[in-house]
């Protein structure tokens, strides 16, 4: 599955999901990720198979799947493994929206990868 991203602005937010093309739960997992981006239109999401693109996660180890990376702009907001349930993962989203700029939590660790998926993979789509 691949979705398409527009040129990005300095403040847009993306939804990337990192997953595998081999993972049953990332297959069951696709649907709700679809339904995730119908109704949130104002984001950008994007799928990458982390093991297609090897050299853009560097050394990044994906150990659960799916792991989102959750971004405004070029500053990650949320890094982690989710529950593949559209309600949760919405009510992630929502909140992420909706906090003051001052109030997202940072996820340093997912800066350099961030940098590396938006310079190489996401411009490729």
């Amino acid at each position: 599955m691949e979705t398409s991203l527009p040129s990005r602005a300095d403040d847009a937010w993306q939804v990337i999901c990192l997953c595998a093309a081999w993972c049953g739960v990332c297959r069951e997992w696709t649907p709700v990720f679809d339904e995730l981006a119908a109704t949130h239109p104002q984001v950008r999401f994007a799928w990458v198979d982390v093991e297609d693109e090897a050299d853009a996660m560097g050394d990044v180890d994906i150990e659960t799947f799916p792991t989102l990376l959750v971004a405004q702009g070029d500053r990650a907001r949320f890094f982690g493994p989710v529950q593949p349930q559209s309600g949760q993962v919405a009510r992630l989203l929502d909140s992420l929206l909706s906090a003051p700029a001052t109030e997202r939590a940072a996820a340093p660790e997912a800066t350099g990868l961030l940098a590396r998926l938006q310079s190489s993979v996401l411009r490729k789509r």
